[in-house]
């Protein structure tokens, strides 16, 4: 490593993501997903974890390369199905409401050329094996953070231009340290006046209720309605315990849940999306109460339609986040591949489930009562950017009076 102070830095990340991440509590069941290249900060968290008094640390290994193999020559029936035993885990870390962090490095093309219906069967058997898991995450019922780690594969996505492996893998560590306010002198303190801030914007949205969102810019022109008693959240979430959690470092936005049935219009995405090893690009979607009734992409097409097709819920959306244009990673520039920094670059939406905690009392909620607010369910979740310094938003009441939110890509 070149970059100055690397070891100090990393251990600084860890402690960050173990405190302000996940707030780590005495007796809790830590489990850590990370790629095999990525065993020098998981072992450090293992270590902050443990010194925070957790009762156990699991750490579950992945790696693109053997990922991309099992997916390209594995037999029919160990891709349409999930094992019982990783069922039974899936069950019992719900159960257990274990504390969940996600340090995400992926290669954005590691899996072009695979056969997307192999991919898609494997995402779908997946999506449903591991169902409790992924519904006690989405309703906060657990404390969970997803953070990134940089990797010589995802860093040559970056930064092409830079001539050497260690230059790009030290260019996207640097901007993870920067967009996580690890170069701060205090770096808890930071992070806690920039929660307060981010709060403080979701409080003045909440107070509006507005029953409609209108998004107009280059190729979009659409109005997505909200939910009755919605909820705008920015920056911390509070799990069923009642200690709060980042669910994303880094973290610019303010979102809530659509109403899944009141969404008309077209939209067309900003920035690539890095989904299912395949970069898309260029996405268009019309929608008509609610649902996807066309769609198309420059790059992509094929994979888009296997994600629309998971299940009816993968049809509609799940979320509606707000980021300003001038917000630190759009203004580096940088598009990153990855869907946690490039949804913090811009305006974005998520096909799919919407998190109950989005309307009020949603996590004590039934399916049907969530269904019956207006909130989407599905296996999937998958956010795509659609924010410019071109866009504005107006909030519409109910009487139908418009209330400019952004202008030109900014708060108004």
């Amino acid at each position: 490593m070149v970059l100055p102070n690397f070891d100090t830095l990393l251990k600084k990340y860890a402690h960050l993501i173990a405190t302000v991440g996940v707030n780590v509590q005495k007796e809790d069941t830590v489990v850590v997903y990370a790629s095999v290249e990525q065993a020098p900060l998981a072992r450090l968290v293992t270590k902050e974890a443990y010194q925070l008094g957790a009762a156990e640390v699991i750490v579950q290994w992945n790696d693109d390369e053997i990922q991309r193999e099992f997916l390209s020559h594995a037999a029919d029936d160990r891709i349409n199905e999930v094992p019982a035993y990783k069922v039974d885990e899936a069950n019992t870390f719900a159960e257990k409401r274990v504390t969940r962090i996600s340090i995400v490095s992926q290669n954005p093309d590691a899996l072009l050329g695979v056969d997307t219906k192999r991919v898609a069967a494997f995402q779908s058997a997946r999506g449903k094996a591991l169902q409790a898991i992924m519904e006690a995450t989405q309703s906060n019922k657990l404390r969970w953070t997803v953070v990134a780690a940089s990797s010589p594969a995802w860093a040559q996505k970056v930064f092409p231009e830079l001539t050497s492996t260690e230059e790009q893998v030290d260019k996207l560590w640097d901007e993870i340290f920067k967009t996580t306010r690890i170069y701060a002198d205090d770096p808890i303190k930071a992070w806690e006046k920039h929660d307060a801030t981010m709060r403080e914007q979701a409080e003045r949205l909440n107070k509006e209720q507005f029953y409609a969102l209108h998004y107009t810019a280059p190729g979009t022109d659409i109005v997505i309605g909200l939910p009755e008693n919605h909820v705008w959240e920015g920056a911390g979430s509070f799990a069923a315990d009642g200690k709060e959690f980042m669910a994303n470092m880094p973290t610019e936005e303010v979102f809530t849940a659509p109403d899944r049935n009141r969404v008309d219009g077209v939209i067309t995405s900003t920035k690539p999306l890095s989904y299912a090893g395949t970069t898309l690009n260029e996405m268009k979607f019309t929608f008509k109460d609610g649902k996807v009734v066309e769609f198309s992409a420059k790059d992509g097409a094929d994979v888009l339609a296997s994600l629309l097709d998971i299940d009816e819920g993968a049809k509609h959306l799940g979320e509606v986040a707000l980021v300003p244009d001038p917000s630190p990673i759009s203004q580096s520039g940088i598009t990153f591949f990855n869907t946690l920094f490039d949804e913090n670059a811009s305006n974005h939406l998520a096909l799919g489930a919407a998190y109950p905690f989005s309307v009020e009392g949603g996590t004590e909620m039934s399916k049907t009562e969530l269904a019956d607010a207006g909130l989407n369910s599905s296996q999937t979740h998958v956010d795509f950017m659609v924010g410019s310094a071109q866009m504005d938003i107006d909030g519409i009441r109910k009487d139908g009076t418009k209330v400019p939110i952004f202008r030109n890509g900014d708060w108004a």
